[in-house]
């Protein structure tokens, strides 16, 4: 099992800058994705990066792509989210979750998001003047 827990949140003035964390109990190579998803308000739930455990390979949605950047730091069981240049559009839960129980077949791509089972709390960030 993993237990994820969310940090780093909180009130940002437009083009600011916020790194969230995302620290996973147990052993990393428990799963083999994590990533990070979010919900605004009204909104459905959607992607916004994923890293392989394995190999490191990430993805990233066309609204996080050149701005956000995510990885990991194996030793602390700890995946992180750092949010350059954010916009009021990205005020939303930030979530972290992680899949256990499938083999990647393809380390690329939107496939590193799918199919998460463990889901951490959230941690609400705030984009606004």
């Amino acid at each position: 099992q993993v237990q994820l827990v969310e940090s780093g949140g909180g009130l940002v003035q437009p083009g600011g800058s916020l790194r969230l964390s995302c620290a996973a109990s147990g052993s990393a190579a428990d799963y083999y994705t994590i990533g990070w998803f979010r919900q605004a308000p009204g909104k459905e739930r959607e992607d916004v990066s994923c890293i392989s455990s394995s190999d490191g390979s990430t993805y990233y949605a066309d609204s996080a792509k050149g701005r956000f950047t995510i990885s990991r730091d194996n030793a602390k069981n700890t995946v992180y989210l750092q949010m350059n240049s954010l916009k009021p559009e990205d005020t939303a839960v930030y979530y972290c979750a992680a899949q256990t129980h499938t083999i990647v077949t393809v380390t690329t791509g939107r496939e590193l998001c799918y199919g998460m089972d463990y889901w951490g709390k959230g941690t609400l960030v705030t984009v606004s003047s």
